[in-house]
């Protein structure tokens, strides 16, 4: 008899954290280890974020807090979505978790039933198909690629549906691939959606302010469908507040309080710190925001330029977030040493021992013939960065 279940036996382990726990431990070992896979802001918590989280703690915010999180935080995160989406969500239509994935795992839980087919674009993020797995779902995968700008059109989503499908996934600004969905393409996506109201649509949101197109646009603004979505959020990105897991989402009543429920047996409330450093960071102004903004989109340039010289190597310009997904299939076959590159994990590794540079393998995201590359890290890292893979795929004939 297996010890372990079988719904935790079908699950993946992250690709994301091993490389970046690979990475870790070389370190550890001595060796400079250049560290391109991890997903979060390399800046610090701005200062009155900070100043909040130390004043609960002298306040004594020590205590079991609302399982859907403190009513002022909802409020702000009320007033936050009218004042910068125009989006109407009073505070019983929002619930806080503890981090967004959280959010997007209360979502499947309570949304799909065992057979239940979930739309998912790929290239995704890495956790989407595995959630959806547990929840007793079956993923559907819609592919996209470099061509098409890593977007999926409505008819591609209409042919998808089935009788049996339940949720879309939507996340925009997109990780691993930077794509940001317009308003247009977006409209078209809630015109065809009217026409299947039993389809809910889970819209990941978490990378809003790192988007390099302007205004963010969500589903969630489409009056026909706003019901069926559920908004996901959080202060992660925005704010360079990974470690402080504060995520939240805005829905419709009747998902929010089964989220809720869930919560209470799963988690209870999140951080009655950390929640108290996220009013703070919703009600404060957005200038560190910006100033990280600014610098990712430098960043974005700099990689841009240099893996658009090296020869094979194919790239999209990323419209948000802070990762570059290359297609690697050009190296494909070549050889190293005795080794060979096969796909993206073979690439990886070769980048990891020949480079000292980590990457996170495509197929994480199902394309497993790209790697994704954070470029959340300082303006001469990344030069040193590429500056070694160039040495390095000198190696491959």
């Amino acid at each position: 008899m297996e010890t372990i279940s079988g719904k935790i036996r079908k699950l993946s382990d992250s690709q994301t954290m091993a490389m970046n726990q690979k990475s870790s431990e070389l370190r550890e070992k001595g060796i400079d280890i250049i560290n391109l896979s991890v997903g979060e802001p390399d800046f610090n918590t701005p200062p009155h974020i900070k100043e909040a989280a130390k004043k609960a703690v002298d306040d004594n915010f020590s205590f079991y807090t609302p399982v859907g999180g403190y009513p002022d935080l909802k409020q702000a995160i009320s007033d936050k979505l009218a004042r910068e989406n125009n989006l109407r969500y009073p505070p019983a239509n929002i619930v806080v978790s503890n981090g967004a994935k959280h959010c997007i795992a209360n979502a499947l839980m309570v949304l799909v039933d065992d057979g239940d087919d979930v739309i998912v674009q790929a290239p995704y993020w890495v956790s989407y198909v595995e959630l959806v797995k547990l929840a007793g779902g079956n993923n559907i995968i819609l592919n996209s690629s470099i061509g098409t700008g890593f977007k999926i059109t409505p008819a591609q989503l209409e042919d998808a549906i089935t009788p049996k499908t339940k949720v879309l996934l939507l996340c925009s600004p997109n990780n691993p691939t930077g794509s940001v969905y317009s308003r247009e393409e977006l409209a078209g996506f809630a015109e065809l959606l009217t026409r299947y109201p039993e389809i809910y649509i889970i819209s990941d949101e978490i990378y809003e302010h790192i988007n390099f197109l302007g205004k963010h646009e969500s589903i969630a603004s489409f009056s026909e469908i706003k019901e069926r979505v559920v908004l996901v959020n959080g202060v992660s990105k925005a704010f360079a507040m990974t470690g402080w897991r504060i995520g939240y989402m805005a829905a419709s009543e009747t998902i929010i309080k089964a989220c809720s429920k869930l919560q209470g047996q799963f988690t209870s409330g999140a951080s009655s710190i950390a929640q108290k450093a996220a009013i703070a960071a919703l009600t404060g102004d957005l200038s560190y925001t910006l100033k990280m903004k600014e610098a990712f989109k430098r960043r974005r340039d700099l990689v841009m330029g240099r893996a658009g010289k090296i020869e094979g190597m194919k790239i999209s310009q990323p419209e948000g977030a802070f990762y570059l997904f290359p297609d690697i299939s050009h190296f494909k076959g070549k050889k190293y040493e005795g080794g060979i590159i096969e796909d993206g994990n073979d690439f990886c590794m070769f980048l990891l021992e020949h480079a000292n540079v980590a990457a996170v393998p495509g197929e994480a995201f199902g394309s497993p013939l790209h790697i994704r590359m954070s470029y959340a890290t300082g303006e001469s890292k990344l030069n040193e960065a590429f500056d070694r893979i160039e040495v390095a795929l000198q190696k491959l004939v």
